[in-house]
């Protein structure tokens, strides 16, 4: 879920948000917005009020390379990645912020990137997800490279704990989507890693689009 806080990206403020899922018996809602945690504290006051439970987390942008490397040459070699990342904890909850920080203060080119480096340092109370067509793992597979996915995905089962990494699946009737349906299922079975069906929300209403 992004909220207005995806800047450039998502047209949905927060209060809308957590009143949708209220009117929709959701237990819980979580905002994953790009980069950052801007609507941490939002979120969990609006959420409280309503009785909800507030998931934090955020679309976090990775580099196979360093974020510390900021050239064209190794931008292109390193393409970022999306990888979505919720708190289990309070712990979780720290380094969420530390890697958000870190993200804008030592790796923005363009983006603010973590890389595998940083992310290692601080995975423990995190819960990982392998995002949307923009994930490294759906990327290998619209590559049709199937071993890289399955490389990916157990590099992401040593840095979150294999309980603690899940392969997304989203159906918005994209042919991207379609492509890699059945492979994502199929690699996730073979890896051992559960599967989580999700949304790639931008907006609470059809007609906000």
């Amino acid at each position: 879920v992004h909220s207005h806080y995806s800047l450039l990206d998502g047209a949905a403020p927060v209060k809308a948000i957590v009143d949708a899922a209220k009117r929709f018996k959701m237990p819980a809602v979580c905002i994953t917005d790009h980069g950052n945690m801007f609507a941490a504290i939002e979120l969990y006051h609006e959420a409280m009020k309503k009785g909800l439970k507030p998931i934090m987390g955020f679309e976090a942008y990775i580099t196979a390379g360093s974020r510390l490397e900021k050239s064209k040459e190794s931008f292109h070699k390193y393409p970022t990645h999306h990888l979505v990342l919720l708190a289990k904890n309070q712990t979780g909850y720290k380094n969420l912020l530390k890697l958000a920080s870190i993200g804008h203060i030592e790796g923005f080119y363009y983006k603010p990137r973590i890389d595998h480096e940083v992310l290692e340092k601080h995975s423990e109370g995190l819960i990982g997800l392998s995002a949307c067509l923009a994930g490294e793992i759906p990327a290998a597979l619209l590559k049709d490279d199937r071993e890289q996915a399955k490389s990916i995905l157990k590099y992401y089962q040593s840095v979150f704990g294999k309980e603690n990494f899940y392969v997304e699946i989203q159906n918005h009737g994209l042919p991207e989507q379609l492509k890699i349906l059945r492979p994502l299922v199929e690699i996730a079975k073979e890896c051992e890693a559960p599967l989580v069906a999700t949304n790639d929300s931008h907006y609470v209403n059809p007609e906000d689009w």
